[in-house]
């Protein structure tokens, strides 16, 4: 065994062959036939595998260390490329065939490795926080048909926390795109959200998903070039994942979708909760929460200067919508409310520039 080879690859080994000796390493290039300058030579690849000779009770047998590397292709975080691997420990032994896994791991911070073969679901432990979701808020008002004094403070406490958060990333611009796929595609994102919808109520129409879908795939052609909009997020800022504590101190939890996208997602999360929690009830609509609907608005686009986020909400206002309307997600919503829901979402999207008072022509006409 050549004297250079990383003490930490020799344990690797010695934990999956107890007893194996390494005898050579080589680099595996992606494709042998780029040499040659083929014109099907193949050039990018998701990481550099590791071929490893090791003798082992006589026997010489060849194994591959394969790591992984950041890209623009879904493997920008940490995250997605466990998940790579971890994916491929849990299938290459269902394939008939196919090479063979005998060991998945990390890295630890100091360089060496803990295997995580034979675990099963990941875990996560966090601290508490202290308070209440501002979802209790919303119910209290939304029952009351009074907003109070603190209520106004706290829109502003929330619009301020945004415009606190949201700065400006310096990234590559496939981040922004990343967010925006991942806006549509992902199974927590609208396409997910609206495949869902077939296992709830059967009798809800599901014609308006069709064209709400449609728009927001031509939304993010229209959006994929504003990457300089790429700020940092918080990913799913709804009442739920905001505490307010006893001394009014704004708590939040559950940041997602690797904290970076555009402003407008944690506006139009939020916001849309105002409509949602008053969707049943005109007159606590406009007692109550429209005024902190059009505060939260105003006081965000008041400190935040940017002139192109009412051009840019629509997806992500519809994102929210669908799941607010979503049967799975609120089955006990009324029909008229999911239509209430849906046809704001459409209206946002069928419009260049979104204006927050359409929501109150919806509510009040059933439509834009």
């Amino acid at each position: 065994m050549s004297d250079d080879v990383d003490p930490e690859l020799t344990r690797i080994v010695a934990r999956a062959l107890p007893g194996a000796r390494i005898v050579r390493v080589e680099t595996l290039g992606t494709d042998a036939a780029a040499a040659r300058q083929q014109r099907t030579a193949k050039a990018a690849g998701y990481g550099i595998p590791i071929r490893i000779d090791v003798e082992l009770h006589g026997k010489m047998r060849a194994l591959v260390f394969h790591g992984t590397s950041e890209n623009a292709f879904g493997h920008d975080r940490r995250a997605d490329r466990a998940a790579e691997l971890l994916l491929a420990a849990d299938t290459f032994g269902a394939i008939p065939g196919h090479t063979r896994v005998l060991d998945v791991g990390a890295f630890r911070a100091d360089g060496s490795t803990v295997s995580l073969s034979n675990t099963g679901e990941f875990y996560l432990l966090t601290e508490y926080a202290e308070g209440t979701p501002y979802a209790d808020d919303l119910r209290r008002i939304a029952q009351s048909g009074t907003a109070t004094a603190e209520d106004l403070g706290r829109v502003d406490a929330l619009a301020d926390y945004l415009l606190t958060l949201h700065t400006p990333v310096e990234g590559h611009a496939f981040a922004y795109r990343r967010a925006l796929r991942d806006l549509l595609g992902s199974g927590e994102g609208i396409f997910g959200i609206i495949d869902a919808y077939g296992q709830g109520s059967s009798s809800l129409d599901l014609t308006p998903l069709k064209h709400i879908e449609r728009r927001c795939w031509e939304w993010r052609w229209r959006l994929k070039a504003r990457s300089p909009r790429l700020r940092r997020i918080h990913g799913d800022f709804h009442p739920f994942n905001v505490l307010f504590d006893g001394r009014g101190e704004l708590h939040v939890l559950d940041t997602s979708r690797g904290s970076l996208g555009d402003a407008a997602d944690d506006v139009a999360c939020m916001a849309v909760n105002f409509v949602f929690f008053a969707i049943d009830d005109m007159a606590t609509w406009e007692a109550a929460l429209a005024p902190l609907w059009r505060r939260f608005w105003d006081r965000y686009l008041a400190g935040a200067s940017d002139d192109r986020l009412l051009q840019t909400v629509a997806p992500f206002l519809a994102w929210r919508l669908l799941v607010l309307a979503c049967p799975v997600w609120y089955p006990n919503q009324s029909a008229a409310a999911r239509r209430r829901l849906l046809t704001l979402a459409e209206a946002a999207l069928d419009a260049e520039r979104f204006e927050p008072n359409l929501a109150e022509k919806v509510l009040k006409g059933g439509g834009p």
